[in-house]
């Protein structure tokens, strides 16, 4: 083994362990940043041994160092001003975008090998991981795409069905897996190949269209996850020990991810996957929409001065944050109430449901983001038992999240492990509307006694909460 290749070796076994702490140092808000600039600098290290190793090998030609050099700049400039100009409520369908890029950049990957095998008998030790490269990422192509639209608006929220959506889509997975599978133990033919690609993207589509909007967040994990595998298929292709590592920890870290996130939505994974759930968010407008809930209940609705007396005269309020608070931007805002909520000598947390945003860790990244303390940041088993003793929770555009309908059967969010926020001693609620959340049903929190709506936008109705309570108690 000649300098180079130890040195290669070395720089790749750096890598993989600046990963691997990377992800540890992710598990906690106060050190994600470090665990993400530690994780780049792997990536970094790993990208100049690759250039080193290419180098070496002396294979690529001056027009392929500047078609390197190319692809390079373009990819950093869009990587760079997609970073610094994407909005916080935006990341969750710009991770879905880079899941498609890393899914189509891996099952790209298998191509060259395919045309260079065309015509040869593959054994299943070569065949297979070419396949799976392009299964793999080829429905995380598509599929993810769907799953940045279905964020963004430009694919409806709302589950789309069709007759005969079902067979079709068990059709293409059949036809995938059959033409792979001649792929991997039989000839390399790149006819039957293409047939693989195509029913794969075609897979990708019809598997995410069915899924509601709710459940977005699970299936961008369980994107990852794919990105992840069909990176380690590719390494195996290539014979690339640091893309095999890096893979390997994208899918453990992503399967993990679903799984969490499956939990907290109380509901399975192929149960997701098989679409159909929840209408999108919607329901009727205004704050004369009508009761909820039990029959015969009604809404008490409050004005932003009441409520704000109520919260500067409170010992401990518990700050709930939904994605109603994402969508309009409103951190800053209840940063600010709560500062000066703080400044009276209330005490005052937060508590995050595992699903309160788009996406795992997104409402902590956003209330970051306007220097929320850490420290006060609860997750649902830390922050339930706290409301007993809370004198008033202030629910921010939180639906399903909140409902009490959760701990009894029969109903969409049965079984939900939800934010005990009407065990607080008072509960007032900033919201648009009486508009039902993604699981489709009213919320039984809305309909109790102590309960107050306050129906405004976040933003709007924190400002004249802070306004309130600035006038009226100084």
């Amino acid at each position: 083994m000649s300098a180079i290749d130890t040195t290669i070796r070395l720089a790749y076994l750096a890598a993989a362990v600046c990963f691997v702490l990377g992800l540890r140092l992710m598990h906690h808000p106060a050190r994600a940043r470090r665990g993400n600039q530690l994780s780049a600098a792997g990536m970094v290290v790993a990208v100049l041994a690759t250039l080193a190793l290419v180098a070496d090998s002396g294979t690529v030609t001056a027009a392929g160092w500047l078609t390197l050099a190319g692809g390079t700049a373009v990819g950093a400039v869009a990587g760079l001003y997609t970073a610094r100009t994407v909005r916080m409520t935006a990341m969750p369908e710009l991770v879905s975008l880079f899941n498609a890029v890393g899914g189509g950049a891996a099952a790209l990957v298998a191509v060259p090998e395919i045309a260079r095998l065309a015509g040869t008998r593959t054994t299943p030790e070569v065949g297979v991981p070419i396949v799976l490269d392009v299964l793999i990422g080829a429905v995380t192509f598509t599929g993810s795409l769907v799953a940045s639209g279905k964020l963004h608006g430009l694919v409806p929220g709302r589950p789309l069905v069709w007759p005969g959506g079902r067979a079709l889509n068990a059709v293409l997975g059949i036809v995938a897996l059959a033409a792979g599978a001649y792929v991997a133990t039989g000839r390399a033919d790149l006819a039957v190949l293409a047939v693989t690609v195509l029913a794969a993207l075609g897979f990708g589509i019809t598997m995410v269209l069915p899924i509601g909007g709710a459940d977005m967040p699970v299936v961008i994990a369980l994107l990852n996850a794919c990105t992840g595998t069909a990176v380690a298929m590719a390494g195996f292709v290539v014979d690339n020990t640091v893309l095999i590592v890096a893979g390997a920890l994208v899918g453990a870290s992503g399967a993990i991810l679903t799984g969490l996130m499956a939990h907290a939505m109380n509901r399975s994974v192929a149960n997701i996957v098989a679409g159909g759930f929840g209408t999108g968010d919607s329901g009727p407008a205004g704050a004369g929409a009508g009761p909820a809930g039990a029959a015969g209940a009604t809404v008490r609705q409050i004005n932003a001065d009441d409520a704000g007396l109520q919260l500067a005269y409170a010992g401990k309020v518990v700050i709930v944050p939904g994605y109603g608070l994402a969508a309009a931007q409103a951190q800053y805002a209840v940063r600010e109430l709560a500062d000066l909520l703080e400044s009276r000598g209330v005490e005052v947390t937060y508590a995050i449901h595992p699903v309160a945003g788009r996406m795992p860790g997104h409402m902590n990244v956003l209330l970051a983001e306007a220097n929320v303390p850490y420290g006060q940041m609860r997750e649902l088993d830390e922050a339930n038992p706290e409301f007993a003793r809370t004198d008033v929770a202030l629910v921010i555009g939180a639906n399903d999240v909140t409902n009490p309908a959760a701990r009894r059967p029969g109903n969409a969010v049965s079984g939900m492990p939800i934010l005990d926020v009407d065990t607080a001693r008072a509960v007032i609620v900033i919201k648009r509307s009486m508009g039902h959340g993604y699981a489709g049903i009213d919320n039984e929190l809305y309909t109790d006694p102590k309960t107050a709506m306050l129906f405004a936008d976040a933003k709007a109705g924190l400002a004249a909460l802070t306004g309130a309570v600035k006038t009226l108690v100084g």
